[in-house]
């Protein structure tokens, strides 16, 4: 899912004539005339909002009784659904439609949406960093429940870890065998 704050124009094609023919000026389809800058207005607004916007470039802040920071609590509780949407019709579920297409096919989705997280870091754009990275979460909890990763397996990973500086962690890692996709 590719998420950007680039508006999208849209291109009119123009009726090819024939040289020297005379054409009429056609009227544009509705909902694409181009208006003044006078013209323009701004809708109204339905429901006042207690939060302004965020300033442009920074991620949304989180909705009205959300928690500010779920961590690994979010994570438990998006793997419990994909976990229990394994089963569901694919047709009513993304998380089953995805599983039902194979670990090559999951995989590769994780892939997709990890790359389009590098490219929002490398561009700089600080939204559509946050809107990738959950698009990443979520595929990587895809990822772990068609392999059978729990994510308290993880956890307690990231835990023994913790504290060990990353060059002696790596170093004092067994090692295991890994292998490139053919």
């Amino acid at each position: 899912m590719t998420i950007s704050s680039k508006p999208v124009k849209q291109k009119i094609a123009k009726p090819k004539t024939a040289p020297g023919s005379k054409t009429q000026k056609q009227k544009p389809a509705p909902g694409t005339e181009p208006r003044s800058k006078s013209t323009r207005t701004k809708p109204a607004r339905t429901k006042p909002t207690a939060k302004a916007a965020a300033p442009r470039g920074e991620a949304p802040a989180p909705r009205q009784g959300a928690p500010a920071a779920g961590g690994s609590e979010v994570l438990d509780r998006l793997w419990g659904v994909v976990q229990a949407r394994r089963d569901a019709d694919p047709a009513s579920s993304h998380s089953a439609r995805l599983l039902g297409r194979g670990t090559a096919k999951v995989a590769q989705k994780f892939g997709e949406e990890a790359v389009e997280c590098l490219i929002e870091a490398v561009a700089g754009n600080r939204m559509a960093l946050v809107a990738e990275s959950a698009d990443v979460l979520y595929h990587l909890l895809v990822l772990w429940v068609d392999a059978g990763v729990r994510p308290d397996e993880v956890w307690g990973e990231l835990v023994r870890r913790e504290g060990v500086s990353g060059i002696a962690e790596k170093a004092a890692r067994p090692r295991i065998e890994t292998r490139k996709i053919p």
